[in-house]
């Protein structure tokens, strides 16, 4: 092959230099420009506010009293014990399970709270009335009670129901007092089965799902603290150092498991946080994640990606980047303002936080029955400020 002469013109040289030198400027330029729309034309990528309130209190109004499908977690003693999910749990049975239910009306609680005179608020207050009467939750603290049912929704739902409560508790609303006193027997038989279980727990479960013991915990605590209970709270605390405090090198990097919608170290920090002093937290942070960065940076802990949001497992990734946010910022809250982690925590929540909420979108019912709630819970910042 004959060689071919190639000529290069100074002027033309440089104006390929400076084009391939723009181009991942460009591009980067162009990437911020997408996301600034983005998060302008979804509030929810970065803020919270009315609209955002309204579309996430729709999932729930979508679901409260959607009986079907439905999970039930029912042990079955005879053939009486055959029955709808709303004959055996008449408050608590949309959502597609109990838990989900529970958490469901809270959002709805928290979300009149937040915004009372949205357009949503009489749709709210009409679905809690509906629910939460004195009849539904009779029968529902009978249920709990009954022979075979110890674990049931133990600790998860059990510790959201409590939450539930205190969100009511701490509403100063005819309405919220009269549902208050109702749940009052359920939520005398969820407390006394916490107080009961606890004693007897020898190990905490570390798992990214419902049985997590850091998580309710945490729920727990704040339940406790907000209706001075101090009996509940301590033994609740205690159990928190007894379970963590002697903890170091937490395997961060383990995580995620295909199905966690908690994560076990950051759960365990989010609820040490609540019984340490800042002082002593950070100092136990130290040696529980020292892998934390001093410096921002991205690769230390990436967003979970939900191979296949219609998948009831699966989707279950899109939950814990909420549920990472809202641990961050607790662990944020509790640190020294000029503790050199706070940089990295407060990207990495930023990060999750954006990808979380992109994904509550409720098309897929296996996500959109509970993804609203964590939603709320984090952008209302309810395991912080009270």
């Amino acid at each position: 092959m004959a060689a071919v002469a190639v000529t290069f013109h100074s002027s033309r040289l440089k104006k390929l230099v400076c084009a391939l030198l723009a181009a991942p400027l460009m591009s980067i330029a162009a990437e911020d420009a997408a996301h600034q729309k983005i998060a302008e034309a979804n509030p929810s990528a970065g803020g919270f506010d009315a609209s955002t309130a309204e579309r996430f209190a729709k999932l729930a109004l979508a679901c409260v009293h959607k009986e079907y499908p439905n999970k039930i977690s029912h042990v079955l003693n005879s053939d009486a014990d055959v029955a709808s999910p709303c004959k055996l749990t008449p408050a608590f049975c949309g959502c597609y399970d109990w838990h989900s239910s529970v958490h469901g009306h809270w959002l709805l609680v928290r979300l009149l709270r937040t915004f009372p005179d949205a357009s949503f608020a009489k749709a709210a207050r009409d679905a809690l009335k509906e629910s939460l009467t004195a009849e539904n939750l009779k029968k529902e603290a009978a249920y709990l009670r009954g022979e075979g049912r110890a674990s049931f929704e133990r600790p998860y739902g059990l510790a959201w129901l409590l939450q539930l409560c205190a969100e009511l508790r701490e509403w100063e609303d005819p309405q919220a007092r009269e549902m208050l006193a109702n749940l009052k027997p359920l939520e005398d038989a969820a407390v006394e089965r916490l107080r009961t279980w606890l004693p007897k727990l020898s190990h905490p479960v570390r798992i990214g799902e419902h049985d997590q013991t850091a998580f309710a915990l945490g729920l727990i605590i704040d339940y406790a603290r907000g209706k001075n209970d101090e009996g509940l709270a301590k033994l609740a605390t205690d159990s928190a150092r007894k379970f963590f405090l002697a903890d170091k090198n937490c395997p961060l990097a383990y995580e995620p498991s295909g199905e966690d919608f908690l994560s076990p170290c950051l759960g365990e920090a989010d609820v040490m946080r609540r019984v340490l002093t800042q002082a002593d937290f950070a100092k136990w942070l130290a040696q529980f994640l020292p892998q934390i960065p001093r410096t921002p940076t991205a690769d230390w802990l990436p967003v979970a990606i939900s191979p296949d949001p219609s998948d009831p497992k699966l989707a279950h990734l899109d939950g814990l980047n909420l549920s990472r946010a809202w641990m961050l910022e607790g662990i944020l809250s509790s640190l020294p303002a000029d503790d050199p982690r706070r940089p990295t925590l407060a990207s990495a929540a930023e990060a999750h936080r954006r990808a979380g909420l992109a994904s509550v979108t409720g098309e897929h019912y296996e996500g959109g029955h509970w993804l609203g709630s964590f939603a709320v819970y984090l952008t209302t910042q309810r395991g912080i400020n009270k």
